[in-house]
């Protein structure tokens, strides 16, 4: 399989801190890959790199054979390049349906012009109404989104992703604060994108990255400690020591 996103050397520093240091990391077309690491580890940082919200100091960005180290939030989206919540916030009083449209829209340059009538376009409509079914969410189409629960918006951020034409999903938690069944239900829904879209995910259930993802790389103190297969990474005793622990590997 041909590398889909790959970074070179990533580094990023708040003073004295290093958060991300010298992080090289490959993900393959098609490929669920995970981050996983102890609370601190520079994982969210290095999701907020790859999406655009924060610049490295040092490193760069790969995405599609292009360098993309010097693009915005938004180019990277328009490119392909989807983090779940950053397609647009959710508009509270507009209604699920629309919110996905409006990500819809949005991905193809044109959201704001049409801001009246969300709903006339009729290519956008289906695809948001495909990507409300995968999820979970299409008998809460007419609801307004701030009549949500936690869970259930959690779910409409990943419709909206899905609804923006993605090549490539960055999904930071996608399970939190989600009750078991919708946690069993995103698990089934991601098992179903494995190979339609590439996925770098970043989760703390363990039984659900390792039900998921090809591969695993091990992030502490901002480095990568180690890549490799779920059973891989079950098996290093230094994982173990540092995240892991014997339980955690037992239970999964």
């Amino acid at each position: 399989m041909k590398t889909i996103l790959s970074t070179e050397g990533l580094t990023k520093k708040y003073g004295a801190l290093v958060v991300t240091d010298n992080v090289s990391i490959d993900i393959k077309q098609g490929e669920i890959h995970a981050v996983i690491g102890p609370n601190g580890a520079g994982k969210t940082t290095l999701i907020n790199q790859l999406s655009g919200e924060l610049e490295p100091q040092e490193g760069k960005i790969y995405f599609n054979g292009s360098n993309v180290t010097g693009l915005g939030i938004h180019e990277r989206a328009r490119a392909g390049l989807i983090r779940s919540y950053q397609i647009t916030s959710v508009f509270d009083e507009l209604s699920v349906l629309e919110n996905t449209v409006f990500a819809a829209l949005a991905s193809r340059k044109h959201a704001f012009r049409f801001w009246g009538s969300l709903l006339s376009h009729k290519q956008e409509v289906a695809c948001a109404i495909s990507a409300l079914e995968l999820t979970g969410l299409s008998s809460h189409a007419e609801l307004p989104a701030h009549q949500l629960g936690y869970g259930q918006r959690r779910q409409l951020e990943l419709a909206m992703a899905l609804a923006s034409n993605p090549k490539f999903l960055l999904l930071d938690e996608p399970m939190a604060g989600m009750s078991v069944q919708e946690s069993k239900g995103v698990i089934e829904l991601l098992r179903s994108l494995r190979r339609q879209y590439s996925i770098l995910l970043v989760e703390h259930d363990m039984n659900a990255v390792f039900e998921l993802a090809d591969r695993i790389s091990v992030l502490v103190y901002g480095r990568i400690l180690l890549t490799g297969t779920p059973d891989e990474i079950k098996a290093n005793e230094e994982v173990r020591a540092v995240y892991l622990g014997d339980e955690e590997v037992a239970a999964s």
